[in-house]
């Protein structure tokens, strides 16, 4: 699906709890803990929202350095973008 068609998509519940956690630079291991996730739907639902480009992934909180590999997520730092806080604001 394209970038577009993706950004199209109305919002989920968890999306919008994940926006909530990202105005500034979290940790996977935050996020994981504040919002009380397993892995397995932690990772699909970053992949979705860096997918959306409403979030990015980097591989530490002092570069903007972009994490491409979703297998190393768990090891990256997360932020919302522009479009995300936008998204997130009109929820």
């Amino acid at each position: 699906m394209e970038r577009q068609e993706l950004q199209d998509k109305a919002m989920t519940d968890l999306e919008f709890d994940i926006l909530d956690e990202l105005y500034f630079v979290e940790s996977y291991s935050f996020l994981k803990e504040k919002l009380s996730m397993e892995d397995e739907p932690l990772c699909r639902a970053l992949i979705e929202l860096v997918d959306k480009g409403w979030v990015k992934a980097m591989v530490s909180p002092e570069k903007e350095t972009v994490c491409t590999e979703e297998s190393e997520f768990s090891q990256c730092w997360f932020l919302a973008t522009k479009d995300g806080l936008m998204k997130h604001k009109l929820g």
